[in-house]
């Protein structure tokens, strides 16, 4: 896969773990985050994959809906890759706040990608040179 389709392709999941539906499906989940997932929220929080579902199927959960922008790749080895970009919080009329500056760290597994590690970082309004 060319870098640019890989690029594509790994947006296309990353942006898919931003979905309710697919929030909402563990089957899913399961799928695209391997049993050693691991995540360091904006908050400077740990998570797990099990604290992920946890959380995403907990009654009464709040999912944000999400907006993400300029992602960039780098290939750090043989089937892994670094995906980057900035991400916000959009509410009903499709303003943006709670802007991130986010990294997630996808391996080649079989045939498909699984995002072994994400992190957030909180960011000074989306303004990044």
């Amino acid at each position: 896969m060319q870098e640019d389709e890989l690029l594509e392709h790994l947006r296309s999941l990353e942006m898919e773990l931003h979905r309710f539906e697919t929030r909402a499906d563990p089957k899913r989940l399961a799928q695209l985050l391997p049993p050693d997932f691991v995540e360091f929220s904006r908050s400077g929080r740990r998570y797990s994959l099990c604290d992920v579902l946890a959380e995403f199927s907990a009654p009464g959960a709040v999912l944000e809906r999400i907006h993400s922008e300029r992602f960039e790749l780098a290939e750090v080895g043989d089937g892994v890759a670094l995906l980057t970009y900035l991400s916000a919080h959009e509410d009903a009329a499709g303003a943006h706040y709670r802007w991130s500056l986010r990294s997630s760290m996808w391996l080649k597994v079989g045939s498909g990608w699984q995002m072994r590690f994400h992190q957030g970082t909180p960011e000074d309004g989306g303004e990044i040179a």
